[in-house]
């Protein structure tokens, strides 16, 4: 993998917020939205409640949250020079009504140690912000670089850092006739009350096609993601 590209599906570090949960009774669950606040709120009609958020999920791909940088020439675990980590990842997404466009940012601090102290020294560390759609194709991405200050004798620092994604709301709106299907009342005895809607495949394409998140990692070279694999 070059430094300029991303695997289409990667296992997340860090996640804010939740993917669309299926089980056995219809239940459709985002972690954030309070009851009446969600696209989808069904009544409790035979077990059902349905809720969903057409923002964004935030998260770190595994393998990209931290980034380990060697002295030239040298793959040893002894030519460390600097060790950074992307944490406290925190977003906010404005679901305004009305809004044509969901714009979450993002903030996050990076983390450096080194194991030089010597002298005062500016290192910047260049990450990327990914916006992917149904899991597996990327629709946007930006990079960006956090700059981090060490005073002469000082092993440790740390540095913030920001990211901004825009969605259209039609594109992470459900379609009508999907909605519809999920919020018509169900009772005992009814044909299809026992089939969880969720399950269907029309309707898990939908979900699918309007789910996007937002993935935030360090841009890295094939060496340095390499080193992250094998150690």
């Amino acid at each position: 993998m070059s430094a300029t590209t991303l695997p289409a599906r990667l296992p997340r570090l860090a996640r804010i917020g939740a993917p669309v949960t299926l089980l056995m009774v219809s239940m459709l669950a985002l972690a954030g939205c309070a009851k009446n606040h969600g696209e989808l709120v069904v009544d409790d009609t035979v077990g059902v409640t349905a809720l969903r958020t057409p923002c964004p999920i935030v998260e770190i791909p595994e393998m990209t949250g931290d980034v380990t940088v060697l002295a030239p020439g040298r793959v040893d675990s002894t030519a460390i020079d600097t060790v950074a980590t992307l944490t406290n990842l925190r977003s906010h997404c404005n679901n305004s009504a009305g809004l044509p466009e969901l714009t979450t940012k993002i903030d996050f601090d990076v983390m450096v140690r080194r194991n030089d102290t010597h002298g005062a020294r500016r290192i910047s560390y260049p990450y990327f912000s990914v916006v992917q759609r149904a899991g597996t194709t990327i629709v946007a991405k930006h990079l960006g670089a956090v700059s981090v200050e060490f005073a002469d004798g000082q092993d440790r620092a740390t540095a913030h850092g920001t990211a901004t994604s825009v969605i259209s709301r039609d594109e992470a709106t459900l379609p009508k006739a999907i909605r519809e299907r999920l919020l018509r009342k169900r009772k005992p005895g009814d044909t299809d009350a026992a089939v969880d809607p969720l399950s269907l495949p029309d309707v898990k394409a939908a979900l699918a096609r309007t789910s996007f998140e937002v993935l935030i990692g360090f841009q890295m070279t094939d060496q340095q993601l390499s080193y992250n694999a094998t150690r």
